[in-house]
């Protein structure tokens, strides 16, 4: 029988391709109009990709998280893991701010520069008035459950989906038909998945040539500082979070990381942290967390734990503080930081919503927000290292929780439970 390469390594050769026919059309074509516009048709794949990745995730999240809400039984245990988890995040959350703005004191990436500022006058053209706490709050309710589902408010959709689960488990046998429909629904949807996922590697080639198409490998150059810097923290960060893994998961907590590389490879090169969802349930499954855990604590991980982000909304605003010059007191810095804790929470939905929250963030304490013209041109590989770390983060949290709960099977049983999902894999018609 042919042995099948790893489908991790498959992306790996599919984003070095997307590098070279990416830097192949960027000498080509000088002229950045020519170059963008040939970017946009060969960017189609990754595009269809990823819409096809926000068509699942609703149904997905809700048909996975109310079967697992279902079978958690009671109010009792959703508010516990609820609680455990919500724990959990605010915790990471605030060491990843922490980081942020420990390494941009220590390393200052602003100062020195050499590069031309733009107008202090100039704007970034990013709306700025909708991260306040008040309009979090009100947004966490939905008005309408297909409203929810439509706009893929991943937030919304859970909180809907807590009333649905609850209320079945409390009807008990009454509501076991409904119960099993819901739990085939999310069946058929990881199947779907599973197609979906076949076009991942062109999804990836295709990302990555549309980047370096459209700005090239020079630009790395010019901010290699800056990126460096912050490539340096979100090490750091990752080495931090597998220590808080190793701390509750002991040596397992490598074998998760063996099991996540794809999802983590994934989300790196589309640079969403979407579109890594379903392979990282796969993977924790793979890795023995009950499903009821993970398809509850995933789904709030997309909107309170999003710790690659919160690193760079610290570690970004102060790099444009010190570009323009600007000192900050560590008391200014922690309240920013505390400020930040806030406003940065459910912006997973929200496009480039790393860069809203820093622009809200300028304006709050009269930073330049031209200084984000800056890191506009590079933001999309920053983005990759965020997506990427946002994927550790929730896997690792979705684990800890489930060890927490007494819902990690033993690696024993999670090794047969692997086996028997792979024997299955190879059995279905998607794989003939």
């Amino acid at each position: 029988m042919k042995k099948k390469m790893p489908a991790a390594f498959t992306i790996l050769i599919a984003m070095v391709m997307g590098i070279l026919l990416g830097y192949m059309v960027f000498t080509s074509f000088p002229d950045k109009k020519a170059a963008s516009e040939i970017a946009g048709y060969i960017s189609i794949m990754s595009d269809v990709f990823l819409r096809l990745i926000k068509m699942l995730i609703a149904p997905l999240v809700f048909s996975t998280l109310v079967v697992g809400i279902a079978h958690m039984g009671d109010a009792a245990s959703v508010g516990r893991v609820f609680g455990k988890a919500l724990g959990w995040f605010v915790t990471a959350s605030l060491i990843s701010l922490v980081l942020g703005l420990i390494m941009a004191n220590l390393l200052k990436p602003g100062e020195n520069l050499g590069l031309p500022l733009p107008d202090i006058g100039a704007s970034a053209g990013l709306a700025t008035s909708k991260f306040t706490l008040k309009d979090f709050v009100s947004h966490l309710v939905p008005k309408s459950f297909a409203e929810a589902m439509a706009n893929n408010e991943i937030l919304q959709i859970v909180v809907f989906s807590m009333f649905f689960g609850v209320a079945m488990a409390s009807l008990g046998d009454k509501a076991k038909v409904l119960v099993s429909a819901i739990d085939e629904l999310s069946h058929v949807m990881l199947k779907i998945t599973g197609y979906v996922m076949k076009l991942a590697p062109l999804a990836v080639l295709a990302a990555m040539a549309a980047t370096v198409a459209v700005n090239g490998l020079g630009i790395l150059l010019k901010f290699a500082v800056f990126m460096g810097d912050f490539y340096l923290g979100l090490f750091l960060l990752w080495g931090v979070l597998v220590f808080a893994g190793y701390v509750f998961l002991g040596p397992r907590v490598f074998k998760l990381l063996v099991l996540i590389k794809e999802a983590f490879l994934l989300s790196f090169a589309t640079a969403s942290s979407e579109a890594a969802y379903p392979k990282i349930l796969d993977a924790l499954d793979r890795f023995g967390v009950k499903r009821k855990i993970s398809s509850f604590v995933m789904p709030m991980g997309y909107s309170f734990n999003l710790d690659g982000s919160m690193m760079y909304c610290t570690f970004a605003t102060l790099f444009i503080a010190q570009a323009y010059g600007i000192h900050l007191p560590l008391s200014t810095q922690i309240t920013m930081l505390l400020i930040l804790m806030m406003t940065s929470k459910g912006m997973a939905g929200v496009p480039r919503a790393s860069l809203v929250v820093i622009a809200a963030t300028l304006n709050q304490f009269n930073i330049p927000e031209a200084g984000l013209l800056l890191i506009l041109g590079v933001d999309t590989f920053l983005d990759m290292g965020r997506s990427a770390t946002n994927a550790v983060g929730n896997s690792i949290a979705a684990a800890v929780v489930a060890k927490w709960e007494g819902e990690l099977v033993p690696e024993a049983a999670a090794e047969v439970n692997a086996r028997a999902m792979d024997a299955a894999l190879v059995g279905s018609p998607a794989h003939a």
